[in-house]
């Protein structure tokens, strides 16, 4: 459609009131749209390890700022192609772009509140505030719909309480920038509420991370649109920048995180005061202890203050520039799917995601027609499950995604290929090679369906790794670089020894009900201590099987299984 179609193809009415009349914007086109999509996602990016800090668990793969930059990164380059002037086009490329950049359950959550709104704006050459408002809330409901079990607390929370507050100011205003600064505003207090509807949430003395991203790309746009400082690129400049190392400007130089104790802290006041001093600031917690986090050019001002108040601990200062690099090195590590070079022995092909040498073997050699190199803090694309799935020979087509950050994804893919596929919500890889054994080349799709989920769900999975963060949570206060164990993905044990751990969390399950344990050992593990901690469960468990594999996976020093 051509730029003077999609103008003429709409106004039927007068046409809406131009921006420079009367001192308001009251309606935007869609290079304009374009052009704040861009000023928030610059504004993510610059919040990147902000958002990635607030992961509950201090493992990892905290990555939800990671994942939500990527995912809009895609729908820049999308929109970078648009060659007409309709607001209907460029949301619709917003939509498109993030579909299929999605990555992580973050990611996902965000393209379908995108969806959502390039779906009320279809056909539509302007943007309004009564436009805004109503897609805001179409986005919001596709959202919610698109997730099997909406939890409150979350990223949606957010976008439907912004949304909320944008159809009541534009019920009021038709000044776009009136309602998004509404919105705005609305969605902080939303994110600031969210350890109150999930209590994990309020024991880890953090915000939702998604919630806190989506509040950030509204805020950036808001920013735009007020004029102030803000590093906007275009569409094509971002859309490259993963063969870039590019540094955004920033207003703040350092990344300050601490906790502050003592008795009937002020709360309000302390956020106020800290909220003046720089720019991202969180405080949540309680009266006795709270969880301060803030950018800005004076350490020493924020530290003064918050002493001034109570003690201070877990004291972190880092510098946003050199992060920021540290993140561009990170993303630029590819995710590619490997494909099988065999033949499939069946009507049905299984490709699992994995990251490893050793653990990709291990996926191959058991029968996987393809795997897609992710996990934790690689979480792969809608778009590169769906070119793995269309790779394969088969028409029938099962994913183990191996770890629940990737499910929605998968589920994505499962949804927009022409295949027929299924998804086994296998959250860790044990559970994903479990699920390959049981696979049967003689059964149908719906018996080797049901035949993996049940042998996913019987396995039990150790994760052994370093803790990235100090954190008080299930009781235990964890220390960062402390070595940390997960049982069936709950935090388990923390302690100085990784031996001592590991052995631990294995003193934790019933091993009478078990016949094999099988370790894989990571990149950062040698074959000596592999060795030892296998030589030990020998001991202990006599009637066992037990098997070590070199997975050379990264982050995670053991995976261990008990089948």
């Amino acid at each position: 459609m051509s730029r003077q179609d999609g103008e003429s193809s709409q106004e039927t009415t007068a046409p809406p009131q131009r921006p420079e009349q009367d001192g308001i914007r009251a309606r935007c086109d869609g290079l304009e749209l374009q052009r704040v999509i861009e000023s928030g996602t610059a504004w993510l990016e610059a919040h990147i390890d902000l958002v990635n800090s607030l992961n509950v668990y201090p493992v990892p793969d905290g990555d939800t700022g990671t994942n939500m930059f990527l995912t809009m990164q895609a729908a820049l380059r999308e929109m970078a192609l648009v060659t007409d002037n309709s607001v209907s086009s460029v949301a619709n490329a917003l939509a498109h772009g993030s579909l299929m950049g999605a990555r992580g359950n973050s990611g996902v959550i965000l393209s379908q509140v995108w969806r959502g709104v390039a779906r009320c704006l279809d056909g539509k050459s302007y943007l309004t505030a009564s436009d805004l408002a109503l897609a805001l809330r179409e986005g919001s409901m596709t959202a919610y719909k698109g997730v099997m079990k909406p939890v409150e607390g979350t990223i949606l929370t957010v976008a439907r309480e912004a949304a909320e507050a944008a159809s009541m100011a534009a019920s009021e205003s038709a000044d776009l920038v009136y309602v998004i600064d509404r919105m705005v505003e609305q969605a902080a207090d939303a994110v600031r509420r969210t350890p109150d509807l999930l209590p994990v949430l309020r024991e880890a003395g953090v915000v939702d991370a998604g919630g806190q991203g989506f509040h950030i790309i509204w805020e950036g746009i808001l920013r735009y649109w007020q004029g102030e400082p803000l590093h906007v690129a275009s569409a094509a400049k971002i859309g490259a920048r993963l063969d870039e190392e590019h540094v955004p400007e920033q207003e703040y130089g350092y990344d300050i995180q601490f906790l502050l104790d003592g008795p009937n802290l002020p709360i309000d006041e302390i956020r106020d005061a800290i909220v003046s001093m720089g720019d991202s600031a969180l405080v949540v917690g309680d009266e006795s202890t709270l969880k301060v986090h803030v950018h800005s050019d004076n350490p020493g001002q924020v530290l003064t203050y918050a002493t001034s108040k109570g003690s201070i601990r877990d004291i972190v200062i880092e510098n946003m520039q050199t992060q920021y690099q540290e993140f561009v090195a990170q993303r630029e590590r590819p995710l590619i799917p490997v494909p099988s070079t065999s033949q499939p022995l069946s009507d049905i092909a299984i490709t699992a995601v994995a990251t490893g040498e050793g653990l990709v073997r291990v996926f191959e050699s058991l029968g996987a027609a393809a795997v897609v190199r992710g996990g934790q803090t690689m979480n792969p694309s809608t778009q590169e499950l769906l070119e793995t799935i269309a790779g394969l020979q088969t028409e029938k087509v099962i994913i183990l995604p191996n770890n629940p950050n990737i499910l929605l994804a998968a589920q994505q893919a499962q949804r927009m290929s022409d295949k027929e596929v299924a998804v086994i919500p296998t959250n860790t890889i044990p559970q994903g090679i479990s699920a390959l054994l049981a696979f049967n080349y003689q059964s149908d799709m719906k018996t080797n369906v049901d035949l993996m989920e049940r042998a996913a769900s019987q396995i039990q999975t150790i994760e052994i790794t370093n803790a990235v963060r100090s954190v008080k949570i299930n009781g235990l206060s964890i220390q960062e670089g402390q070595f940390i164990g997960l049982l069936n993905g709950e935090l388990v044990e923390a302690g100085d020894d990784l031996t001592t751990v590991t052995q631990a969390v294995l003193l934790r399950i019933d091993m009478e009900r078990y016949e094999v344990i099988t370790v894989y050992w990571g990149e950062d593990v040698t074959e000596d201590q592999a060795q030892e901690l296998a030589s030990w469960m020998g001991s202990r468990y006599k009637n066992k099987e037990i098997e070590l594999i070199e997975g050379k996976q990264p982050y995670y020093r053991y995976i261990i299984s008990a089948e």
